[in-house]
């Protein structure tokens, strides 16, 4: 996968979120009915660098609207991102994830955003990118086996976030003594999966939409699929394995909700007539194993015992010849 291209909260990418945030809200009311008296509207949804969201409570006595800038507090200093959600829908969110808890602490927004602070996000940003310059170079001087995929400079320039990827354990203890006196910061060393990596690129998927994970999904999916009989289901076929993986080289989190639980009754009589993989039949070359099946080409793969050939049929010319009437 291509490196983070955009992280930021103010890019096109994000614009889209946040119009199908506004969206959400506008039809609040026809979806969730009027605001219960009596319930407090101080929690909102605050997106932060990365496509992160968290939850926050609103101290400042100003209402928000999505889209704004808000400085928060973050383990000991300050942050700066924007308003995803708030009120309603701030709470629901916050039912479906479970930490509608009572007795519940939030980190608190400080104040809006102000001419100064919308300043300061923008030197932040450049900062960054000559941040992660100076890291490409560390890690290569090092000789460290890791991929960097995105770097976070908090707003008060206290701690410094270094996001990677790897395929094992990688001692970079002197990297981090480098990058501390490099940038007078607390570094902090983060290793991600290939699907977090994806989420933080924030860039569009095969299907030419944003990506689920970076756009609407509230959780990344580990699999999309409870079981290995229904991946190998939608994917009919190893050489389809594109129409199923995203940009992370995993299966694509939509994929998850392509299948609905008594199962997609369009196909379902068009995957009844087909044979199941591993099935055996009686063939005048001897006994054959079916291999695969193909169920857009409406193929199906014999593989021969005796030989071990594999042969190609038409799904009409292996019902004709093997299947029983």
């Amino acid at each position: 996968m291509s490196n983070v291209i955009c992280s930021c909260l103010l890019g096109d990418n994000a614009k889209v979120r946040l119009r199908l945030s506004q969206l959400l809200h506008s039809e609040m009311e026809t979806i969730y009915g009027a605001f219960p008296d009596g319930v407090a509207d101080d929690i909102c949804e605050v997106e932060l660098q990365g496509c992160r969201r968290e939850f926050f409570i609103n101290n400042t006595g100003t209402p928000f609207t999505i889209g704004m800038q808000v400085i928060i507090e973050s383990d000991g200093g300050y942050d700066f991102g924007v308003v995803y959600s708030t009120g309603q829908i701030a709470r629901k969110k916050l039912q479906l994830k479970g930490l509608d808890k009572s007795g519940q602490e939030w980190t608190a927004v400080l104040r809006v955003a102000d001419e100064n602070d919308n300043q300061a996000i923008v030197e932040l940003k450049k900062r960054q990118l000559e941040i992660r310059d100076v890291c490409l170079n560390k890690i290569k001087k090092h000789e460290l086996d890791l991929k960097l995929v995105d770097v976070e400079l908090r707003m008060d320039h206290q701690k410094l976030s270094v996001y990677y990827t790897s395929s094992h354990r990688v001692d970079f203890r002197t990297l981090v003594r480098d990058l501390a006196g490099e940038f007078k910061a607390r570094i902090q060393m983060v290793q991600i999966t290939t699907r977090e990596e994806a989420r933080r690129a924030n860039t569009f998927g095969p299907c030419g939409c944003l990506l689920c994970c970076s756009s609407w999904l509230p959780k990344i999916h580990a699999n999309p699929f409870a079981e290995k009989s229904q991946y190998s289901e939608i994917s009919g076929n190893e050489s389809h394995a594109f129409n199923i993986t995203g940009i992370c080289n995993r299966p694509k989190c939509c994929l998850g909700y392509s299948k609905h639980e008594k199962g997609c009754r369009a196909n379902s009589s068009v995957q009844s007539s087909f044979p199941a993989a591993g099935s055996k039949v009686n063939t005048p070359e001897g006994p054959a194993v079916v291999e695969s099946v193909d169920a857009q080409k409406k193929l199906v793969w014999l593989r021969y015992l005796k030989s071990d050939q594999t042969r190609r049929f038409p799904l009409t010319k292996f019902n004709a010849l093997f299947v029983k009437k």
